[in-house]
Parts: C-alpha cells; sequence; structure tokens
C-alpha cells in the first residue's frame, strides 16, 4: 500500500516568490539608502547655536525629525555637513536670519513616494503571507480559516511491490473467513445485492494488543484494490471544540467521493468511550460531539453509499458506547484473539522466512514452548533470536538461539553481572529446585523444562521454566490446586533446608494468592460458598488490568468466609509442597548440589533427575 500525496499547487508557489521579492525590495528601499549613503555627523543643539552665533553657518534645512546644516568654508567655499536633533524653539528663525543664514525646509528624498507607497502596501502583504503559511502547515490546505478541520486520514492506495494480503496474516483463520466476504463484496457488490443481501456497515476488530488487528485491515484493503482511509481515533479530537466533529465529516465525505472504499479507524476507544462515563460536568465535551458525528455518519449511508465500509480496532471494547455496537453501525465484531498452537506455527513459517534458519531448527517446538504468545510477540521472538545469532558472528540461526530469546521475552536479560553471595546463591538454588520437585509431579503445573540460577530481569535471582504440553483452555480445581502448590515449592524448600524463610517467595506467594480467591470468587470452587460468583467479571477485558473487576457488595460474615477458603486452599498447597519435598529430601540435595556446579540444568539431564522425584498422596490443610 502506498500513500497517494497530493503536489503542491504552483500557482501558490509563483505568489509566494512574488510576494518575498516585494518585501525584500521594500527593505532594500528602506534601509540600503542609510546603510550605504554618506555619513553626516551628529553634533548637539547647543553646538549648533554656537555656531550660527558665531557666524560659521552657511545655510540651514529644518526637517521635523533632524536639522541639516552647511558650514562656511574658505574662499567663500561651502564647507562640511552636520545634523542636530531638534527641540521646540520658537526663536530659532529669528536667530537665522539676524545672522544672515540662508534656511528652508528640508527638500523631500528621491525616492520618498516610493517609499510611501511601499509602506502602505507590503507589510499587509507580507502578514497575509504569513498568515497563509501558518494555515497551510497547521491545516494541510490554506483555503480557508477553517483548515485545522479538514481530516489527517492517511489514504492508501494499491501497489504491488507493498500490498498487504491475506497470506502475510495467519493464525487468525476465523476473523479471516470473516472478513474475506467483505472483500468479496467490495469485488462483486452485485451477486449479494441481487439476492437481497445488506453488507455490514461497520466490522468491529476486537482483541488483545499485538494479535494483528491493523494487519488484518490493511490486507482487507490489499486484497479488495480499493482506497483505503487509515486514521487514529486521537487524531479527530483536537484543541479546538467542533474541530473533531468536522473532521469526521470531511472524512467520510472524501470517502463517499472514492466509493467503494475502506475507513479504518484505529484505536476506536479513544473517541467511541460510553457517554455513560461521563465528560465534563455542565459543559460541551469535544469527545462526545466527535462520537454523536460519528453516530450519524455511520448512520446516514444512502443506497449509493452502501460500498463504503468502516473497519475498527480496538482492544477495549468493554468501554464502547452501545450505540457503536448496535446494528446498523457496527453490525459485526470479529474476534482476533491469541493463536492456538496450528497458528503460532503458521506465523512463525511467515517470520522465519525472512532470516536465515538452521537446519536443525524446529518451529513446532518453537510454538509448542510459547503458548499465549500473539503474532507481535512471536514476530520480536523471531527477530530476538537473529539477533542473538548475529551478535555471535553466526551466518545462520540455531534451536539454541530461539530458546535463548524464548527465555529473554518470558523471564528477561540474563544480569550476569548482578553477583550473589555464596549463601544467597544457595538459597536461590534450594528454592528453584523446590519448584521443579513440586512440579515434576503435579499434573496441573506443566513439564519443567529448564531450571536456572542465573539472575535475570529487574528482580528474579533463578527461575524455574515450566512448558505446557499442549494448550488448554479449561483447568479443572485439582490442577489449579496442583499449581498453587508448585509455585509454593520454592518456600518450602526453604523452610526444610535452612529452617526459616526469605524474601525471595513474594512473587511466588502473590500468584498462589490471586489463584486461590479467583478459585473462590470468581470460579466457585467452594464447597461453603458454593457456587456463587463474587466478582464482578467484565467479558472482553482484552488489557487484563483488574480495574474492571471489582468485588461485589457482600456481607462481613461472607467476607470473612471468602478470607478462610483463600487461606484454607493456599495453606493446603503449602502441606502438599512440603509433604513432597521431604519424602525426596536425598534429591533435592543432588540437584541443588549439581545446580551450584553448574548454574542451568536442561534438557535430558533434567528429565533423568526429575524422573527420581516420588510422589505423595494429597494432604489436607492444617488450619
Amino acid at each position: 500500500m502506498g500513500i497517494k500525496d497530493k503536489p503542491p499547487s504552483r500557482p501558490r508557489q509563483i505568489g509566494n516568490i512574488l510576494l518575498l521579492l516585494a518585501g525584500l525590495f521594500f527593505l532594500a528601499n528602506l534601509f540600503l539608502p542609510q546603510l550605504f549613503g554618506p555619513a553626516i555627523p551628529s553634533v548637539p543643539y547647543s553646538l549648533f547655536i554656537h555656531q550660527v552665533d558665531d557666524g560659521d553657518v552657511a545655510r540651514v534645512y529644518v526637517g521635523q525629525d533632524e536639522i541639516r546644516y552647511q558650514l562656511k568654508g574658505e574662499d567663500d567655499q561651502l564647507g562640511q555637513v552636520l545634523k542636530t536633533t531638534p527641540i521646540f524653539d520658537l526663536e530659532l528663525p529669528k536667530r537665522l536670519e539676524s545672522k544672515g543664514v540662508e534656511f528652508a525646509a528640508a527638500p523631500p528624498s528621491k525616492n520618498g513616494w516610493l517609499s510611501s507607497i511601499l509602506s502602505w502596501v507590503i507589510p499587509p502583504l507580507i502578514f497575509v503571507g504569513i498568515w497563509q503559511f501558518f494555515l497551510s502547515r497547521s491545516g494541510g490546505s490554506p483555503s480557508g480559516a477553517l483548515s485545522f478541520t479538514k481530516s489527517k486520514a492517511k489514504v492508501y492506495v494499491e501497489e504491488d511491490a507493498t500490498k498487504v494480503t491475506f497470506d502475510d496474516v495467519a493464525g487468525v483463520e476465523e476473523a479471516k473467513a470473516e472478513l474475506e466476504e467483505i472483500v468479496e463484496f467490495l469485488k462483486q457488490p452485485q451477486r449479494y445485492l441481487q439476492i437481497g443481501a445488506r453488507i455490514p456497515k461497520g466490522v468491529l476488530l476486537v482483541g488483545p494488543p499485538g494479535t494483528g488487528k491493523t494487519l488484518l485491515a490493511k490486507a482487507v484493503a490489499g486484497e479488495a484494490g480499493v482506497p483505503f482511509f487509515s486514521i487514529s481515533g486521537s487524531e479527530f479530537v483536537e484543541l479546538f471544540v467542533g474541530a473533531g466533529a468536522a473532521r469526521v465529516r470531511d472524512l467520510f465525505e472524501q470517502a463517499k467521493k472514492q466509493a467503494p472504499c475502506i475507513i479504518f479507524i484505529d484505536e476506536l476507544d479513544a473517541i467511541g468511550k460510553s457517554r455513560a462515563s461521563g465528560g465534563f460536568v455542565g459543559g460541551n465535551d469535544e469527545r462526545e460531539q466527535t462520537l454523536n458525528q460519528l453516530l450519524t455518519e455511520m448512520d446516514g449511508f444512502s443506497a449509493s453509499d452502501a460500498t463504503v465500509i468502516v473497519l475498527a480496532a480496538t482492544n477495549r471494547p468493554e468501554t464502547l458506547d452501545p450505540a457503536l455496537l448496535r446494528p446498523g453501525r457496527f453490525d459485526r465484531q470479529v474476534l482476533v484473539d491469541r493463536p492456538d498452537l496450528s497458528g503460532r506455527l503458521k506465523i512463525l513459517e511467515i517470520y522465519a522466512q525472512k532470516v536465515k534458519l538452521d537446519k536443525d531448527v524446529d518451529l513446532k517446538e518453537i510454538a509448542t514452548r510459547t503458548p499465549g504468545f500473539a503474532g507481535a510477540d512471536l514476530a520480536n521472538l523471531v527477530n530476538e533470536a537473529a539477533l542473538l545469532a548475529a551478535r555471535e558472528r553466526r551466518e545462520t540461526v540455531s534451536q539454541a538461539d530461539f530458546r535463548e530469546a524464548i527465555e529473554r521475552v518470558v523471564a528477561g536479560l540474563e544480569k550476569k553481572s548482578r553477583v550473589l553471595s555464596d549463601k544467597e546463591k544457595t538459597i536461590v538454588a534450594y528454592h528453584e529446585v523446590g519448584h521443579a520437585l513440586v512440579g515434576a509431579v503435579m499434573p496441573g503445573g506443566g513439564k519443567v523444562a529448564k531450571i536456572s540460577i542465573v539472575p535475570r530481569g529487574m528482580a528474579a535471582l533463578g527461575y524455574t521454566l515450566q512448558m505446557p504440553t499442549e494448550d488448554r483452555f479449561l483447568l479443572s480445581e485439582s490442577e489449579l490446586r496442583d499449581q498453587i502448590a508448585t509455585l509454593l515449592g520454592g518456600r518450602a524448600a526453604e523452610e526444610i533446608v535452612f529452617g526459616s524463610i526469605t524474601t525471595g517467595a513474594a512473587n511466588d506467594l502473590q500468584r498462589a494468592t490471586d489463584l486461590a480467591e479467583r478459585m473462590v470468587t470468581t470460579y466457585g470452587m467452594s464447597k461453603i460458598l458454593g457456587p456463587l460468583a463474587y466478582e464482578k467479571g467484565q467479558q472482553n477485558n482484552f488489557l487484563g488490568d483488574g480495574m474492571m473487576n471489582p468485588r461485589r457488595m457482600v456481607s462481613d460474615d461472607t467476607a470473612k468466609a471468602i478470607d478462610k477458603e483463600v487461606k484454607e486452599i493456599v495453606e493446603q498447597g503449602h502441606q502438599q509442597a512440603l509433604a513432597i519435598l521431604r519424602q525426596n529430601r536425598d534429591l533435592l540435595e543432588q540437584i541443588a548440589q549439581k545446580i551450584l556446579e553448574t548454574e542451568v540444568i536442561e534438557g535430558e539431564e533434567l528429565q533423568n533427575l526429575l524422573n527420581q522425584v516420588r510422589p505423595v498422596e494429597k494432604v489436607a490443610a492444617a488450619v
């Protein structure tokens, strides 16, 4: 896709050049005579009076701003010309006449009439030129004083060299199938109109960040081969009241002239937030005006305008105004979710074509080890692996580069400069081995792939890498309890080996408590409280910021029961971890001593050690 640029207006350029030349001529006429003319000495007015009284002055020219006079020279010749600043002196004419001095008014300059005309004509022209320049810079069009109300949308036209198609998009097959129908309508509208079908006027792409919503919109335009108007929601809102609504009108007017076409509004929530959320109390909210104009334009298409289709993208659909989502505006919502295993493999194949790979690279293994990665995350993963290979001055990217890139994305960069004391390194080693041993016998914890005591990221002094063997969309109560026990394995190992605890388990405790609280308040996994949800769950909250899930109003007794249930679940996981590590104390010591020597254990060596772990029966919480 390429941007269509409007060539600059040639008459405007010629007019600006002529205006500039006129201004330069005016300034030259005004200042050059003073700069390059003969320099006339200036004297005090008192000296001028003394020279008149002494009879040294031959003639005087009295002007409004200065007095020029010429002294007498030798042999009846005229001498030097001087000037002085006049003061209010009514006796000056009598004084000059008594001394026989010739005096008259100062003669006009040779170019006085031209300067007078230019002083009246040129300054207004310069002012108009400056005003026109700033308008053209701010609004993109100097045709009127309201040029800042013009739409800032970028118009793309088809270019084979850079065109984006559906072949460039992978991992969102259902979303592609929905949008292919839009492309077919733009290519062959009569096939739908003859049968009486009405194509959706608006399609809303919703999903987490980085899943390819904008890329899908560009692919629709590339496949359809129609003009593509692209604009961000924040570009509508302006300092001037009414500018956003005017830009919406201008955008749709341009689109109707180039129909069939596509309007794509990215980050729709910037202008489409629900009006019930409030704005300026008692005032006229600019964002609300812009939204009202958008609602009007989308609902105002006539039959001839039916081939103008609006695509929009957002990751906050729960904040949008209900009027935007009703049939007749955004008729269809298309979910662009994170890809599954097959989708991740297809995405990796697309991005891997741009780098040189070793023959041993297994993209399926990489896809298996990256659950929850969006398309942008996978693109970043491939790029990180390529950067690691280039840093080592290798010509191809190996499987080891991809594994290291995954750890960089998940756990952060290695902090080899962060030197731990021997005591701290020993505590970290037992802590991480505790996680691994408990996780090895818990079905809900995932496969332990690596143990490391090399610090990573901002706070991690070590980490245990667990990889799921398959994509999971449902988890049972027992699997969630297994995850909590695995999270508490590090703290349990510290208690068993050192008889004390450290601050290293802070993040583990936070995650375990959050998971237990969701089990009770969201998933209804409590025998005492029953199948009730105490959280106001918000669907489609793709950002996952937690701000949209406040707890319902509950009684004090219910709040105490929730806290008691959460504590019991966490404590039961803690006791389970302690039991597993006590039963495998020898293996805990063996693996911890080995990792203190090598700092990292992974692969087949790690699996052989973890296969020796002996499980225990479930234990009850000691509350």
